[in-house]
């Protein structure tokens, strides 16, 4: 029965975890810069999904150094955010699957 109490309160952490990994993951800015060379002069767009599809927004012909380091170091905390989240999520469909089964005799 202890067995079944602690996964339980692992179920409820994993829960809340799965929930603050969605909350960081919201706070995130969106897309991530894109320079693109046209006609020798650079351009710098955001790109980002939309309805299924990779939308360009135009940022400008100079764009602060801070705000591409800003969008450089948010793709990196997306990708980790989403591999925790994946892995969080599998450890909740496992306990989940666990609780459910019945009790060996």
């Amino acid at each position: 029965m202890a067995i079944r109490e602690l996964l339980k309160e692992e179920l409820a952490n994993s829960v809340r975890m799965e929930r603050d990994y969605q909350r960081e993951l919201a706070r995130l800015p969106r897309g991530c810069v894109v320079k693109k060379l046209i006609q020798g002069k650079a351009y710098y767009y955001l790109a980002f999904r939309e309805e299924g599809k990779v939308r360009f927004q135009y940022q400008g012909r100079d764009m602060d150094v801070k705000k591409i380091a800003l969008h450089q170091k948010a793709k990196k905390d997306r990708v980790q955010y989403r591999k925790l989240l994946s892995e969080v999520r599998k450890q909740i469909k496992f306990m989940r699957k666990a609780l459910r089964a019945k009790q060996a005799v």
